[in-house]
C-alpha cells in the first residue's frame, strides 16, 4: 500500500539527514508501527508523505504510484493523516471540523451528499465524540481535541490512515480505546501506519514495527523481533529488561531505576 524506499530527507542546515536511507512498508489489513527515541526520524516520515518536507533521494509509493505524481486532494481521498501537532485556526463546532475530512471528496462546489453524513456520523460514533460536537474545538481539552482530529481523519476515509502519536493527552481508557479501533480498521481492510512512543502499547497491537535510530532502520519485523533488550538498550541508551505481559503474552518493556553511586540498576 505505503512504500518508503531508500528515503533520505535532510533539514536545510542540519549535519545529518533526518532519515538516511529508510525503507519500510506499511500493508492493508495490518498495523504497521513505527518507533524509537525522540530525534530519530519518525515525524519526519509522516511529513515526507504529506509533502512537508522534500526528499534528498530515493522514493514513496502509493500502490506503487508515486506519491509525487499525485495531486494532494487525490492523495487526501486515499490516505488520511492525522499529524502530531495541530492548533485550531478557527473556533470552529466540532462536528463543523470533524467534517472537513470529507473535503477531498466534495470538491469546492458540491453539497454533502448522505454518504458523506454517513462517514462524518460514523467517525463521530468510533471515537465517541458525540457529547460535545456542538462545542467550539477551541474549547475542547487535550484529550478531545486529539479525538476530535481522529474522528476527522477516520470521516475523511480512504485505504489509508497514518497517525503520529495519536494517544498524546488520552488517559488509559482512550488510549486503549484508541488502539482498539485502529485494530479494527485494518481488519476490515485499512492500511494503518502508526508512530508512537508507547511501545508496550504498540507491542499488543501492531502486526509489524519498524524500529528507528539516527535516522535509519535499526530492526523490523513483528514484536517479538524488535522488543529485544539488547537492541532496546543500545537504542534508548537506557537500562531496561523484557518480559512478557502476563495477559496476552506481548513483549513488554521494563525500564530499570539507576541507583546512585553506580550500585545495580532496578
Amino acid at each position: 500500500m505505503i512504500a518508503f524506499r531508500d528515503v533520505v530527507v535532510q533539514y536545510q542546515g542540519a549535519v545529518k539527514p533526518a532519515l538516511d536511507g529508510v525503507s519500510l512498508d506499511s500493508a492493508r489489513r495490518r498495523i504497521t508501527a513505527v518507533v524509537g527515541p525522540n530525534g530519530s526520524g519518525k515525524s519526519t516520515l509522516v511529513r515526507a508523505l504529506v509533502g512537508r518536507v522534500g526528499l534528498k533521494s530515493g522514493s514513496i509509493a502509493l500502490d506503487g504510484a508515486s506519491v509525487d505524481s499525485s495531486t494532494r486532494r487525490h492523495l487526501a481521498t486515499r490516505v488520511a493523516v492525522v499529524t502530531q501537532r495541530e492548533e485550531p485556526a478557527f473556533p470552529l463546532q466540532v462536528l463543523e471540523y470533524i467534517a472537513l475530512g470529507r473535503y477531498p471528496h466534495l470538491g469546492v462546489w458540491r453539497s454533502a451528499t448522505p454518504a458523506d453524513r454517513v462517514a462524518i456520523d460514523r467517525a463521530v460514533q468510533l471515537t465517541e465524540t458525540d457529547t460535545f460536537v456542538n462545542r467550539a474545538i477551541t474549547e475542547l481539552s487535550g484529550g478531545e481535541w486529539q479525538r476530535v482530529r481522529l474522528a476527522r481523519a477516520l470521516a475523511q476515509g480512504g485505504d489509508a490512515i497514518v497517525l503520529d502519536e495519536p494517544t498524546t493527552f488520552l488517559d488509559v481508557g482512550h488510549e486503549m480505546a484508541i488502539f482498539e479501533l485502529l485494530s479494527k480498521l485494518a481488519a476490515e481492510g485499512q492500511a494503518v501506519l502508526l508512530v508512537s512512543h508507547q511501545l508496550n502499547l504498540v507491542a499488543r497491537f501492531a502486526d509489524h514495527m519498524v524500529l528507528l535510530n539516527a535516522g535509519r532502520v535499526e530492526a523490523a519485523g513483528d514484536p517479538a523481533t524488535v522488543m529485544q533488550g539488547s537492541v532496546l538498550e543500545r537504542v534508548y541508551q537506557w537500562p531496561l529488561v523484557v518480559t512478557r505481559d502476563p495477559a496476552v503474552g506481548a513483549p513488554t518493556l521494563v525500564p530499570l531505576r539507576v541507583r546512585p553511586r553506580g550500585d545495580r540498576p532496578q
